[in-house]
């Protein structure tokens, strides 16, 4: 899954739901149900998330959306979670940023 956030420290909710393409309201409640999503809050109390809570909601995501688990099922696979299968979701990520890319270069030619 490729997202359109541009480089920053700190991205808002709304940033974030709208470059997964779902409501805040997901996002907050992800936030709630999983311990790997720490976003830090403001003054207000408005979520600033980190790069590496984005990592974290792509992982989510992919499992709960994509792969169809369950939220007490991705929970599950997240504290089995080690860091080589982080490393390689990031891979495969990455691979498929290359390859969407590729794709587009094909169809400009």
């Amino acid at each position: 899954m490729h997202l359109d956030l541009p480089t920053k420290r700190y991205y808002s909710i709304g940033e974030i739901a709208k470059a997964f393409e779902v409501n805040a309201s997901l996002i907050r409640f992800w936030d709630k149900e999983f311990e790997a999503l720490k976003p830090k809050k403001n003054a207000k109390g408005n979520r600033r998330f980190t790069p590496e809570d984005v990592q974290n909601l792509k992982l989510i995501f992919n499992l709960v959306k994509e792969r169809g688990y369950t939220l007490e099922g991705a929970k599950t696979y997240l504290k089995e979670q080690d860091q080589k299968s982080l490393g390689n979701f990031e891979i495969i990520t990455k691979l498929e940023r290359v390859k969407n890319e590729l794709i587009k270069l094909k169809n400009q030619l």
